[in-house]
């Protein structure tokens, strides 16, 4: 009996998967679906993202708190448009006439952002925001020995823009690993 001749590479099988790590936004999304889905909301994109739907002008006086739907018939047709939902909004005590003037607008912005009719329109509640205090919003300037370093390195770049803006991301850089 003769055996097989080696082979004299093996064929690539099929690619394996590999667990990497995920951000920790891809998470929130679907730990939040059922607890908002109490208030009335189909999923929590309205609320994470309510600050790029509003603006950061009406996000900083408002809240979305429920979609509250109309209530549907015992036999309605699946061919029925459906009616647009109410959405009540939380705003800060002497700002509900800017809100309610505004509000086609944010109702607009809304149904954008969601894409198709889904609020027709808003229900406003005025009392107290409370909003987690944000964060700095710019860092802290680098120490004047990155800001040496990274201006050294970069003295051959030619275009001004370019070498500030390389010294800058240098100098963080150089700032971050002391």
């Amino acid at each position: 009996m003769k055996t097989p001749a080696p082979r004299p590479f093996a064929l690539p099988g099929p690619a394996k998967k590999r667990a990497w790590s995920k951000p920790l936004a891809d998470f929130v999304t679907g730990l939040m679906d059922p607890l908002v889905a109490k208030q009335g909301f189909g999923e929590s994109d309205l609320i994470l993202h309510w600050d790029d739907i509003a603006g950061a002008r009406l996000a900083a006086v408002t809240e979305p708190l429920r979609l509250i739907w109309p209530p549907r018939g015992p036999k309605r047709s699946p061919d029925a448009p459906v009616e647009p939902a109410t959405l009540a909004i939380r705003v800060a005590t002497g700002f509900g006439l800017d809100l309610q003037h505004m509000s086609p607008i944010l109702i607009e912005r809304v149904n954008a952002h969601l894409g198709w009719r889904c609020i027709g329109k808003l229900k406003i509640e005025q009392g107290r925001i409370e909003r987690r205090q944000p964060g700095p919003k710019t860092p802290a300037p680098p120490n004047p020995q990155a800001i040496a370093r990274a201006a050294e390195i970069t003295d051959g770049v030619n275009e001004e823009p370019l070498r500030e803006a390389l010294a800058r991301l240098g100098a963080r850089i150089y700032d971050r690993q002391r």
